[in-house]
């Protein structure tokens, strides 16, 4: 399992989420390319990054300033979510050398459009499942769905998704408990790589979500947020948590 720091931008700074509410938060830091740079030297493997506000307008607003993240570290891999609505703009990112691009509203608005990008661009996309009270949520967290997590996942079996993004919104971004189960539950009942998103507020956390056997997998990856940020624990500590 890899610890996967998050970079969420917003007016092209880094910003923290509270809660449920995209456009409220805490501004980490002015340098969303400096973040960048601390977490890779500090051992990340992969790192997260949203647009909020090409989330909350439906189309990449910060795209410049991720694309300057992914030149500078072409070596390493970097997935993008916010806003990515058209084939163009998830070929513009992944063109680019971005690693894999994050799809949540188009899974669920435009399955047609999902799999044109997932047909000309296999094992770049990943499914983002943001779910508030065990239903899906989509443009930007502004628009509810009666459709459940494994309800949308069993429309996209067959397509070449890299991996599913399972995120708690209602614990996202705060010091809650990250949803274990569900977040166990849906790594058990699909064939793709899950990563767990929300808030994990605790190492023991960490180790409740790594894989154990094959008859009891875990997830694949854990984003990791405010409490990255926040210093509740360190990066270095958290991957060697993933490790055992």
């Amino acid at each position: 399992m890899i610890i996967i720091p998050a970079i969420d931008i917003k007016n092209g700074k880094c910003f923290g989420l509270k809660k449920d509410k995209i456009n409220s938060g805490t501004i980490f830091s002015n340098n969303p390319l400096e973040v960048a740079e601390s977490w890779f030297s500090k051992g990340a493997e992969l790192i997260h990054i949203i647009d909020l506000d090409g989330a909350i307008k439906g189309k990449p607003v910060n795209s410049k300033l991720i694309l300057s993240i992914s030149e500078k570290y072409q070596d390493k891999m970097i997935q993008v979510g916010g806003g990515i609505r058209t084939f163009d703009s998830a070929a513009k990112y992944l063109e680019a050398g971005v690693s894999r691009v994050i799809l949540g509203t188009i899974a669920v608005k435009n399955a047609s459009l999902l799999a044109k990008i997932c047909s000309s661009f296999p094992n770049k996309v990943v499914l983002a499942l943001d779910v508030l009270e065990g239903y899906i949520k989509i443009d930007g967290w502004g628009d509810e769905t009666r459709i459940r997590p494994k309800d949308l996942l069993r429309r996209y079996d067959d397509f070449p998704l890299s991996a599913i993004i399972y995120t708690n919104i209602s614990g996202d971004g705060m010091f809650s408990e990250v949803n274990i189960e569900n977040a166990l539950d849906l790594a058990r009942s699909t064939k793709f790589p899950v990563i767990t998103s929300g808030e994990v507020s605790k190492l023991s956390q960490i180790k409740e979500l790594v894989k154990t056997s094959p008859e009891q997998p875990g997830v694949s990856g854990v984003i990791c947020r405010r409490s990255l940020y926040k210093n509740v624990f360190s990066l270095e500590e958290a991957i060697k948590v993933s490790e055992v």
